[in-house]
């Protein structure tokens, strides 16, 4: 995850990341679940990689590095990140995995960003939420 800040002075408050290489980005969209605490996932790629960014609340984002596309083995490792509009961390999202997406606020919105345009690549992959069971207790 590349970290992000803040600097207030008597203008206001400018929040960056500095750190971010956005050379690769061919295409933008935003994420705004129908309610706090909803879920949105598994969904991933093969090839598209991913980045995410927390541009209002905040949203708890859980990474799965697939094994086998066609049979994913249920007992993989999670990777757990929290992203706050606050800090505009940007958290990059390999190829090969999937993600759930889970808003913490109300009225929170994640910024995506992609390296492949809609239609370029036949990259997408779902599973059930339930696929990864014991990944979603809390």
């Amino acid at each position: 995850m590349l970290k992000g800040g803040q600097h207030t002075d008597s203008r206001g408050t400018l929040t960056f990341n500095n750190g971010f290489d956005a050379s690769l980005i061919k295409r933008l969209y935003t994420i705004q679940n129908s309610e706090k605490d909803f879920i949105r996932g598994w969904q991933g790629h093969k090839i598209e990689q991913r980045w995410f960014s927390a541009i209002h609340g905040a949203f708890e984002i859980r990474l799965i590095k697939i094994d086998d596309w066609d049979a994913p083995s249920s007992a993989s490792d999670v990777f757990i990140f929290r992203l706050d509009s606050a800090t505009f961390d940007i958290l990059h999202v390999p190829k090969g995995h999937v993600s759930s997406i889970r808003s913490l606020t109300h009225d929170a919105k994640l910024l995506a960003m992609s390296d492949y345009l809609v239609g370029e690549v036949k990259d997408e992959y779902r599973f059930e939420l339930n696929y990864f069971d014991h990944i979603n207790r809390t």
